[in-house]
């Protein structure tokens, strides 16, 4: 936020700035030549200061990048983690798995080896 302000108060007095470099000078009395050096002068002015803005924008940008980059190797790595934990939950789960299939074919090959006993008679 504070950027921001920043921003805008030189974006403000830089274009007051200009405002006032745009204004005529009196000519009356200064010889022609002295007229243009003014003139070069306040536009030189101007040039300086749109050069500090396009700075001071250029160190904030690239601070954003700076930021901006860091966070994405952050959030590259916990998606790594991530991944890494993912794959051996994976592995955990279809261990399980497997392991479940096997006792229940144990179960069901107990159950039906407990129904191919030959039957008690029933007592008359």
């Amino acid at each position: 936020m504070m950027k921001i302000w920043v921003t805008v108060l030189l974006s403000c007095v830089s274009g007051a700035a200009v405002a006032q470099a745009q204004k005529p000078a009196p000519v009356e009395d200064l010889s022609s030549r002295e007229s243009v050096l003014l003139q070069g002068q306040q536009r030189a002015g101007i040039a300086y200061r749109e050069l500090q803005q396009a700075q001071h924008d250029a160190k904030f940008a690239e601070q954003d990048y700076l930021n901006y980059q860091d966070a994405h190797r952050a959030a590259q790595k916990r998606a790594d983690e991530l991944s890494r934990q993912l794959n051996a939950a994976k592995k955990t789960l279809d261990a399980a798995r497997a392991k479940e299939t096997a006792a229940r074919q144990r179960y069901e090959k107990e159950v039906n080896a407990v129904g191919q006993l030959p039957q008690k008679s029933p007592a008359k």
